[in-house]
């Protein structure tokens, strides 16, 4: 690796980081990783195949899990390059314009998939507490205008938060402690005035993923409402049981998310493992976990990928 040069510079390259202190092992620990990323594409690539050809899926919780499909599979593929290279051929060099591509699309589908979430929470409260509307307010026209929605959403906001890091001087190692480029991680590396960076970035976190969050949590509330004023103990557990799988994807993302934000808001003394960890949780867990659990807990995405590998199945 070149020597660092500390003065004040606009890095050509940053460099990405592995597995601190495990780099002779990168080959076999690549192993594991190269099945987490196959099961990740292929999972997601499968639900959303069943779902684009299966007829009886073309409803819109099904367009929903569409979408959720569609931006874990992108958040898998935005990292795909780098960390396997890292692993395989030690390609820890990234240029700055490309680093900054890789962030769009990472905290992009980061942020689409936080709206998505709540577009399935949405579509949960009306299916049960006001199912004779279901199908009269998601149409399929509103379905299209709220993945359209999602994409700008998810996009517009992370423009000029890219611009803003482009206008930052670099004067400290331009090491990296991920094997991809995430924003907090760059921006610390600025011997410049990150404020204004810090406070766009954080206000951008509240705005998505920290509302969405707290819109879910109150239509889980009036869900709740609705369930317990039903009398039959069976016809409770059956609305529980639509929820399930919705609510293993909501803990599934926003629990790493939160752990690495406070791993870089307040861990700066954790060892450089923990920041890997927690990283690659963040990014692999969801789209590894939940074509599984949605494979696993909803009948009709069951039957449908069955089919796939054993078309007698009805």
């Amino acid at each position: 690796m070149p020597p660092f040069n500390q003065s004040i510079f606009h890095p050509a390259v940053f460099f990405l980081t592995g597995i601190p202190g495990l780099e002779a092992s990168h080959i076999w620990i690549s192993i594991p990783f190269c099945c987490l990323y196959a099961i990740a594409v292929s999972g997601n690539g499968m639900i959303l195949f069943v779902i684009i050809t299966e007829s009886s899926l073309h409803e819109p919780m099904y367009y929903f899990l569409s979408m959720l499909s569609f931006t874990d599979l992108g958040l898998c593929l935005s990292t795909l390059v780098t960390m396997l290279g890292i692993f395989w051929f030690n390609a820890r060099e990234i240029s700055f314009d490309t680093c900054i591509s890789q962030m769009f699309f990472i905290h992009g589908f980061t942020f689409m998939e936080s709206s998505v979430l709540l577009a399935m929470a949405f579509d949960r409260f009306i299916a049960i507490c006001n199912p004779l509307r279901y199908s009269m307010i998601l149409t399929n026209s509103r379905i299209i205008k709220v993945g359209v929605a999602i994409i700008i959403r998810g996009t517009t906001a992370l423009v000029p938060l890219l611009l803003l890091l482009k206008r930052l001087s670099f004067c400290h190692s331009h090491v990296l402690h991920h094997s991809y480029c995430f924003h907090p991680d760059v921006m610390k590396l600025s011997c410049t005035d990150t404020k204004i960076n810090s406070a766009f970035g954080l206000a951008i976190v509240i705005s998505t993923a920290g509302l969405d969050s707290v819109l879910i949590l109150l239509s889980y509330v009036l869900i709740i409402r609705s369930v317990l004023s039903i009398a039959s103990v069976e016809e409770r557990k059956k609305a529980f049981g639509t929820c399930i799988s919705h609510i293993s994807a909501v803990a599934i993302f926003y629990i790493p998310m939160i752990s690495l934000s406070l791993v870089h808001r307040f861990g700066k003394n954790a060892p450089p493992m923990v920041h890997t960890l927690i990283a690659n949780v963040y990014l692999l867990i969801p789209p590894v976990m939940n074509p599984i659990i949605y494979s696993v807990k909803t009948k009709q995405i069951r039957k449908a990928v069955l089919k796939l590998f054993i078309p007698k199945v009805v």
